[in-house]
């Protein structure tokens, strides 16, 4: 028997009770965007994911092929009806049993789809406002590269964001350098140059980056690096903005009291989507 929520229950009347993602954060996951029944940069995020699944030693079954994946997340949004735009999330977990030591390394997994406003990216010309989350500090090690289901620093600092009338927060590692956003990896316009951390750093080995870093470096008399950023340097910036697979480019208007240009980064999200549409 448990005690859930006041009641005393069967412990088999609640999922949670052995699941190892709720009790430990022992999973990893992938956020996908589907157009037009397509999964944008399947390979990319295939490959991401299997290598998670190996960092934290998990059985990968033998049927987890690409393929077999792809048709079970376009299965569900067909079913949800939203194969022609849709947010989808594919979750890994350790199978249940054990405590820290789990009594087997076999997984399942759990697939999730939502419908999105937009199918190719949108020019976001809001005001966005940011500022650094300095309560709790991001580990420069590879399990910080991998999506795996412990968030608490991207939950905590959303929070503080939320409470302090900001639009997202820069994470720091454990050297005091920037690292990344709360929901995407971060790139700064200095003069000529785009900077972006590398994933030593204990940045997110994002899929998004992966392409706005191919697309830039086809941009005539721009060097494109991947350089430590401290805080410092973010005051002295052209341009800041963020990336991810779901908003696809978000320009940060202001940082404390600067406030930065967009052109950078509409012109990026410009090649992006006609890459996109070429396809």
């Amino acid at each position: 028997m448990i005690n859930f929520n006041g009641n005393i229950v069967d412990q088999n009347d609640n999922i949670l009770t052995q699941n190892r993602a709720f009790l430990y954060g022992d999973g990893v996951f992938e956020t996908l965007k589907i157009i037009n029944s397509k999964i944008l940069f399947l390979e990319d995020h295939y490959f991401r994911l299997m290598a998670a699944m190996r960092v934290v030693r998990m059985e990968i079954p033998m049927n987890f092929t690409m393929e077999y994946l792809e048709e079970q997340i376009l299965k569900l949004a067909h079913q949800n009806a939203v194969s022609d735009s849709a947010r989808a999330r594919i979750t890994v977990f350790r199978n249940d049993g054990g405590l820290y030591l789990p009594l087997t390394n076999e997984v399942s997994f759990l697939i999730q789809a939502s419908s999105l406003e937009n199918t190719l990216y949108p020019v976001h010309t809001n005001a966005y406002e940011v500022d650094l989350y300095k309560d709790f500090y991001v580990s420069k090690q590879l399990l910080s590269s991998i999506k795996s289901t412990n968030k608490m620093i991207n939950i905590t600092g959303s929070i503080f964001a939320h409470e302090n009338g900001l639009d997202n927060c820069i994470l720091l590692n454990d050297a005091k350098n920037v690292v990344e956003a709360l929901q995407g990896n971060l790139f700064m316009v200095l003069e000529k140059k785009l900077i972006t951390p590398p994933v030593s750093e204990g940045c997110l080995n994002g899929v998004m980056r992966k392409q706005i870093l191919a697309l830039a470096k086809k941009i005539k008399d721009l060097e494109v690096v991947e350089e430590v950023i401290s805080p410092f340097d973010l005051q002295k910036a052209d341009e800041l903005f963020l990336t991810n697979v779901i908003t696809g480019i978000q320009p940060i208007t202001q940082y404390r009291k600067k406030e930065f240009k967009t052109d950078l980064a509409h012109l990026l999200l410009q090649k992006l989507n006609e890459s996109l549409s070429e396809n």
